[in-house]
């Protein structure tokens, strides 16, 4: 078994776990939405908490986790018979005990589900188990020490395979008293259309570019010299912001742009620079971000000769490239062409573990061949 002390799944690199991120920055409407059907009494079984990857659906799920925690369901009546005022926010003071469980993980009333470490390599699993899933049994068997509500955060649901999927299914169907599940998922689509017929869903918005400063702000990262350009290619992303920060990720797309601004002449020095990256040992969180950010360029080159309108500049000179690349529709259709092609090879060549330096210059060449 490794020594190494596998990373939490559900954490990005570089940013503090959700539940220790004190605010949800711009999803106050998400926040309200939830709020407004609690205050209704009509508190569903199984919530589906939605949106972009790292708008900070995780966030969410650990506030709504400590807000019901904290507020158990026959708190509404005084001893006098008068209602108590409606809670207004998911707020819940760092300084209440559940606060304090939670942050030390000792909540009897709160289950964790996330991908788990095989115990035969030691290694994070790279998806959700049935055992996984059917560990949580025995938490709901429980029963809560105060008689108050139980939480089951699942991060993320999407990651489940069929047997897990499965077993998670039959808790939806009979749903436990007094147990809320809050599933996250980047990708709903996904999951069973079983499964998503017995939530409501919650679907957070990316972020305003000044939504994506505070949340920043707030992590304690520093956005660096080019803001707009980050929020730009991060799509209000704030997860994804922290990985282009991490990887330099900005300098990684100027260099995209520098090579289709070669176009068709290649510049091959640079071509090889960045199949030298992709190919580096450890290299394999770098291959990820340059292909994703390559497929962000092309959708944008696509965009742009589509209607006529380049983006603003995330790099030197990316409007003026994409101008001369992309001047018509036609030009436009044939690089978002270029761009499904490219994005079937990348996805065939890494199921059969092709050498990652071959496959970014095929990109490279395919690039150049629609050009």
């Amino acid at each position: 078994m490794s020594d190494e002390t596998p990373p939490e799944p559900d954490r990005a690199p570089g940013a503090p776990h959700p539940r220790d991120t004190a605010r949800l920055i711009g999803q106050g409407e998400v926040e309200t939405g939830f709020l407004k059907v609690y205050n209704a009494g009509r508190l569903h079984h199984g919530w589906l908490i939605t949106g972009l990857r790292g708008v900070g659906k995780a966030t969410l799920a650990w506030r709504i986790a400590r807000f019901l925690l904290a507020t158990p369901p026959d708190e509404g009546d005084s001893l006098f018979g008068e209602a108590l005022p409606k809670p207004d926010t998911l707020e819940i003071s760092p300084d209440h005990p559940i606060a304090h469980r939670i942050a030390a993980r000792s909540e009897p009333g709160l289950y964790h589900i996330t991908r788990s470490v095989n115990e035969k390599t030691g290694r994070l699993r790279d998806m959700i188990v049935a055992e996984d899933v059917r560990n949580l049994n025995k938490f709901l068997q429980l029963s809560a020490a105060d008689g108050g509500r139980r939480v089951v955060i699942l991060d993320a649901a999407d990651e489940m395979n069929v047997q897990a999927a499965n077993a998670l299914l039959k808790m939806l169907e009979e749903p436990p008293a007094r147990t809320t599940l809050l599933l996250i998922s980047h990708q709903p689509a996904r999951l069973l259309p079983t499964i998503r017929s017995r939530c409501r869903e919650l679907r957070l918005a990316p972020l305003s570019p000044d939504d994506m400063a505070a949340a920043l702000a707030q992590a304690g990262i520093d956005p660096g010299p080019n803001p707009e350009a980050l929020a730009e290619l991060s799509a209000g992303s704030v997860g994804e912001a922290v990985r282009l920060i991490t990887l330099d990720g900005l300098s990684l797309y100027g260099e995209i742009i520098g090579l289709l601004g070669s176009l068709p002449q290649l510049d091959r020095p640079r071509a090889l620079k960045l199949a030298e990256l992709a190919a580096a040992r450890g290299g394999e969180e770098r291959l990820d971000l340059l292909l994703h950010l390559t497929d962000v360029a092309l959708a944008r080159l696509a965009r742009s000769g589509a209607t006529g309108q380049p983006p603003m500049d995330a790099a030197p000179r990316e409007g003026e490239t994409f101008q001369r690349l992309a001047p018509t529709p036609e030009k436009g259709r044939a690089w978002a062409a270029c761009a499904q092609e490219i994005g079937a090879r990348m996805r065939h060549g890494r199921s059969v573990n092709l050498d990652p330096a071959a496959l970014v210059l095929d990109m490279v060449f395919r690039m150049q061949q629609t050009a």
